[in-house]
């Protein structure tokens, strides 16, 4: 949801993690939080650039977050139905 939260974060299987993450078996950010659709990926070549990369977004503004979601999903359709 466009006004929710914005979770950000690096997974190695990024299907499993969504199930994980929609299993609600751990307790951490995503649950307690409510953040349960993903809406935006990205995927790297190693996983040392995917750390960097989660590292420089999670201090972007929230603008600039909702722009980047928006280029691949317009719409913040739930990602984990079919497009993972």
């Amino acid at each position: 949801m466009k006004n929710g939260v914005i979770y950000i974060g690096v997974a190695s299987d990024l299907p499993r993690r969504v199930g994980v993450r929609n299993s609600r078996e751990l307790n951490g950010f995503s649950r307690k939080y409510n953040a349960d659709k993903p809406v935006w990926y990205r995927f790297f070549d190693t996983m040392e650039e995917a750390v960097q990369a989660e590292k420089r977004m999670k201090e972007w503004n929230r603008a600039w977050k909702i722009r980047e979601i928006e280029k691949l999903n317009p719409e913040w359709r739930d990602l984990a139905e079919g497009e993972l």
